[in-house]
């Protein structure tokens, strides 16, 4: 079982809606849609997708590396260090 399996139809309807969000940025796009009003767009496609991903990230860490820590000290690190490079890839991007 992963981490976010009690939160999955709200991170379904989260991303049903970002979703939605792109398609009409891609509208906007077609339509020669203002740039600034395009930007102002992405960037709360951005947001929603980082709340998605932070949610994510704590299920994981609530759930994932909880129960390696439980399992052995060899599991819990490697789970940490699992969460840790996830993170790097978020602030990276």
């Amino acid at each position: 079982m992963v981490g976010y399996t009690g939160s999955k139809d709200d991170y379904l309807k989260r991303l049903r809606r970002i979703e939605g969000q792109v398609r009409g940025i891609q509208r906007m796009v077609e339509e020669d849609t203002y740039c600034i009003d395009v930007l102002t767009q992405v960037s709360a496609v951005t947001k929603a997708l980082q709340t998605v991903s932070l949610g994510l990230l704590e299920d994981h860490v609530g759930h994932c590396v909880v129960d390696a820590a439980r399992e052995s000290d060899e599991a819990a690190n490697a789970k940490v260090r699992e969460a840790s490079d996830a993170i790097a890839r978020l602030v990276r991007s």
